[in-house]
């Protein structure tokens, strides 16, 4: 078994190792990265900072991946959308990956401590352990909760963007990572309504397996009214102006759409329509803060 492991590790390629680091995943934690950089000045953001802390950044977030792959190995190998990932089919072995990881992590952090300041550096190594030691070591099979107490996690990308500029904490950035705390529930659970199916093969405990799908519809509807409220709050707080506050609007409500046509259960197909917009939801909503920022520095 050991020769075998050995023999497929070494057919991996560089490609595997990319997706080993999530890629996607990480683009998306990225631009929410970038705009709380930009939205921590009102004059430009030194190029190194821009440059190398989203990289450090990014390249934390691609160790934490890297890590739940060698974690979740064999509930991949269970599921249609992950049956295929380098662990799971025994492309890298566990040890290499582990080692990947923490020569990512290590780059990260020197990047983050040589280019920003040591509060950005050691608040990304805190959610590069909630992700991959706290989540994906522990809540993800111990409670259906685990994606909302281990969201914070994935939330914090805004706030690390933000203190690398600014090199404090504040209540602007602490929105942000509410905004995503309140987008992780509805998004992700869309997700598990879709491949309920193979969460209880694999024995997750995900809010649809334990509870059922209606009941997770349910609360996929009363987040996404939370998180509608939430978005409010940056025009609120005066952070934002009247194009982020219309935005925000419309981006709330056809997502409250898509959660409401999910718990009527009229459209097949929609918890998967629902996981979708999401994703194009958050992207939308960050971009959307980031112009109406610079609009209000013109005005």
């Amino acid at each position: 078994m050991a020769t075998l492991l050995s023999t497929q590790s070494q057919r991996a390629g560089w490609r595997d190792y990319v997706e080993l680091t999530k890629p996607k995943v990480v683009l998306l934690m990225l631009i929410t990265s970038l705009v709380g950089m930009f939205l921590a000045t009102r004059a430009g953001v030194a190029w190194s900072v821009l440059l190398f802390g989203n990289l450090g950044v990014g390249l934390c977030a691609g160790a934490a991946a890297a890590v739940n792959h060698v974690v979740d190995r064999r509930i991949d190998a269970l599921m249609a959308r992950t049956h295929k990932r380098p662990l799971a089919q025994g492309r890298v072995a566990p040890l290499p990956a582990l080692a990947f990881a923490l020569l990512l992590a290590l780059a990260g952090m020197a990047l983050l401590l040589a280019f920003t300041n040591p509060l950005a550096a050691w608040l990304t190594l805190a959610s590069l352990l909630g992700y991959a030691v706290l989540y994906t070591g522990y809540l993800k099979r111990a409670t259906p909760q685990n994606i909302v107490i281990g969201g914070l996690a994935g939330a914090a990308p805004p706030l690390l963007g933000w203190v690398a500029v600014s090199g404090h904490v504040s209540a602007e950035p602490l929105l942000l990572v509410l905004i995503i705390f309140a987008w992780t529930p509805p998004h992700f659970w869309a997700l598990a309504i879709h491949r309920k199916a193979e969460y209880a093969k694999a024995d997750i405990p995900m809010l649809p397996v334990t509870h059922g799908e209606r009941y997770t519809a349910l609360h996929i509807l009363l987040y996404t009214l939370i998180l509608l409220a939430v978005s409010l709050l940056p025009y609120a707080i005066h952070m934002s102006g009247p194009l982020y506050l219309a935005c925000a609007l419309g981006l709330g409500l056809r997502f409250l759409h898509w959660a409401w046509v999910l718990y009527r259960g009229s459209r097949p197909h929609a918890a998967i329509g629902t996981f979708k917009y999401s994703i194009g939801y958050l992207f939308a909503l960050f971009i959307a803060l980031l112009v109406d920022h610079y609009l209000l520095l013109n005005l």
